[in-house]
């Protein structure tokens, strides 16, 4: 069977696809270029040759998994509708009530970053970029008369800490607490935040 003939990026993002899919079964500490190369069936060389080394190709894979996740959310927080409605779909979005699946992804990122400079920066501006999107739509909240917060910044931080908090013991600790309650929490913390009324 000839496989399509794709262009360099149209290659490097399918190299990328596959590399969060090993990272996300294998963990980081155990994918191999191998892995990536079996999975699309092609040349360990070719993986090479587009991205050098396993480590520049990981932080290359989070990175593209950074831009989709920021991608949804600016889609989330860019609809025309109040600034509450916005809040509440990207918190929902953020709160791991699904699979988990992503959260698997980043939980590993988190961890290898502690020693990974460069993926270190892709996790640091990934969080700086969403804190600042959800802190920018609280001030539009504000403005508008939707609801009061004298700090979005803090309010925003808070909201993302709990997340992630949650996010650990669903993914790593399986049935500490059931993803309903956590959906739950998520909304309730957003209603104390930002003094509203309780969500729909």
């Amino acid at each position: 069977m000839t496989r399509v003939r794709l262009s360099v990026a149209e290659r490097r993002e399918e190299m990328l696809r596959a590399a969060i899919e090993q990272i996300e079964e294998r963990g980081v500490a155990a994918v191999r270029i191998s892995d990536v190369a079996s999975a699309l069936r092609v040349s360990n060389a070719l993986v090479l040759y587009h991205f050098a080394t396993k480590e520049k190709l990981v932080a290359a894979a989070f990175a593209h998994a950074a831009e989709a996740d920021l991608a949804h959310l600016r889609k989330l927080l860019g609809r025309r509708t109040s600034a509450l409605r916005r809040l509440r779909a990207a918190v929902r979005w953020y709160a791991p009530t699904g699979q988990a699946k992503g959260w698997r992804l980043w939980i590993e990122g988190w961890a290898v970053s502690l020693r990974d400079p460069a993926l270190r920066e892709v996790a640091r501006d990934l969080d700086r970029q969403w804190k600042a999107a959800l802190t920018e739509v609280i001030e539009e909240g504000v403005e508008a008369g939707e609801f009061t917060c004298p700090d979005p910044a803090a309010t925003a931080l808070r909201l993302t800490a709990l997340l992630d908090g949650l996010a650990v013991q669903l993914t790593s600790y399986t049935g500490t607490i059931p993803r309903s309650r956590a959906r739950t929490w998520a909304d309730e913390a957003l209603t104390r935040e930002l003094g509203t009324a309780d969500p729909q």
